[in-house]
């Protein structure tokens, strides 16, 4: 399965969408470019992979493997891209503003189940991260 990010770049944050085959999954909100620096940059575009992950802090979530010079970037749950995230991506039923979103929990669920439901056959998820322009 291959989920497209496109991205819309803001000074205080960066929004987007996410797609499977042409349909909408939900908007995601994520922190502003600034050159792939560890805890305040967004991750690069390019071609990732995604994979199950679970900690105490988030439980069962998603990690987004190989991206360069970063480690630990997951899908979490966060309404406030510069509060909450150090270089994730929250999923978001809907955008309220640069790196603000609402509903984000409900959003991540219903990624959740769609990635995992994948996950579960033994079959690959790349996440290919593009931008809008």
């Amino acid at each position: 399965m291959v989920i497209e990010l496109s991205r819309t770049y803001f000074p205080e944050g960066t929004n987007g969408k996410l797609t499977c085959e042409g349909k909408l999954i939900c908007n995601v909100i994520e922190l502003p470019w600034k050159k792939n620096e560890k805890r305040v940059s967004c991750i690069p575009e390019g071609k990732y992979f995604i994979r199950k992950r679970y900690s105490q802090k988030f439980k069962w979530h998603l990690e987004i493997t190989g991206v360069e010079n970063r480690s630990l970037i997951l899908f979490h749950p966060a309404n406030n891209a510069l509060k909450e995230l150090n270089g994730c991506i929250a999923p978001v039923t809907k955008l309220s503003g640069p790196g603000l979103g609402l509903l984000s929990r409900k959003a991540f669920e219903k990624l959740k189940v769609m990635v995992y439901s994948v996950l579960d056959k033994q079959e690959s998820v790349m996440l290919l991260i593009t931008s809008n322009l």
